[in-house]
């Protein structure tokens, strides 16, 4: 029997696939910053992370970016390149260090093409993927700053699973595509909620349940696929 990995994606998958895939896997130490992928460069590895984050960064010509989704120990990065030969859209990067298992995307695609199962569930991740870059979509457009920014502190406590994030107001204002006085607004009407303390690029989530209350409904939208739901 396959021993868990303590990620999610591998670990939903029966023990014969997920011994196939972690018989080809390198664990690596994931670095701040660390670039796995770069805009329209083809995608070489697919990443199931173990702890950290790893975020896809929409970059446009005049240097403005916006984070497009995270993964943590929910999935992994770069799993298109493991149904077919693809090219990255956006920049991956990781954002909280950590540790991941790395698997050649070639080596992915030879075992996707025997192990059916294998092949449905990655596609069940990259449509949810899809179905929460839909909703993102409408959210960056709808919700006011606080609600964005609390939905996404959600979404990375989730994956980091401590009550300490360090996070920038720059790198904030970064992935959530806002200037830096925006960002701080929303921070500080976080903080008038007592859900959070922000001092010195360290976000503290001080209560949870406030945290939640301040979120957008897209935080609790359907994410598209049936793998047991990562948010507490």
């Amino acid at each position: 029997m396959a021993e868990p990995s303590s990620n999610r994606l591998l670990d939903a998958l029966s023990d014969e696939d997920r011994a196939a895939v972690l018989g080809f896997c390198t664990r690596r130490t994931m670095t701040l910053d660390e670039e796995f992928c770069a805009p329209d460069e083809t995608i070489r590895g697919v990443h199931f992370v173990l702890e950290g984050v790893i975020s896809a960064v929409g970059e446009m010509r005049d240097g403005r970016s916006v984070e497009v989704f995270m993964i943590g120990h929910e999935g992994a990065a770069g799993v298109e390149a493991a149904l077919i030969p693809a090219r990255a859209a956006t920049r991956m990067t990781c954002q909280v260090p950590g540790s991941c298992l790395s698997i050649e995307a070639a080596r992915m695609r030879e075992l996707t093409a025997v192990r059916p199962a294998l092949r449905e569930a990655l596609l069940r991740f990259q449509t949810g993927l899809q179905h929460e870059l839909e909703r993102s979509a409408a959210c960056h457009a709808l919700h006011r700053a606080d609600q964005k920014l609390a939905k996404w502190l959600l979404r990375c406590h989730d994956r980091v699973r401590r009550e300490v994030l360090p996070l920038t107001q720059e790198y904030l204002a970064s992935m959530l595509g806002s200037q830096r006085t925006t960002v701080n607004e929303g921070a500080q009407a976080l903080v008038d909620r007592k859900a959070i303390r922000y001092a010195r690029g360290r976000i503290t989530v001080v209560d949870r349940a406030a945290l939640e209350g301040a979120a957008c409904e897209c935080y609790r939208a359907p994410v598209g696929s049936d793998l047991p739901d990562d948010r507490v």
